[in-house]
């Protein structure tokens, strides 16, 4: 069963999450098939908080990978955010 997760990266008091594909049964921080994003919870200024390949990640749900909880939260936002800046676009 393949998933994708987040994967806890980054010091103490500083989290940073790659999001990767990877086999359900491994640890989280052990080897992964394909990192597809990060997420930064942290972001201040102008550091990105998210980036994700949802090319990527449609992909891998085709090949039959489920999405973790928070995961599955993070690609519906971002996908909700991607979808208001290119009607925004549209309209300029």
């Amino acid at each position: 069963m393949v998933t994708i997760r987040l994967t806890r990266r980054g010091g103490r008091n500083q989290p940073f999450y790659h999001v990767v594909v990877t086999d359900k049964r491994r640890r989280q921080g052990g080897a992964s098939l394909e990192q597809v994003g990060f997420f930064n919870p942290c972001a201040r200024g102008a550091e990105q908080r998210l980036r994700l390949d949802l090319g990527r990640i449609d992909h891998w749900q085709s090949q039959g990978a489920e999405l973790s909880d928070r995961v599955k939260s993070l690609v519906s936002a971002h996908r909700k955010q991607a979808g208001a800046q290119t009607q925004a676009d549209a309209a300029a």
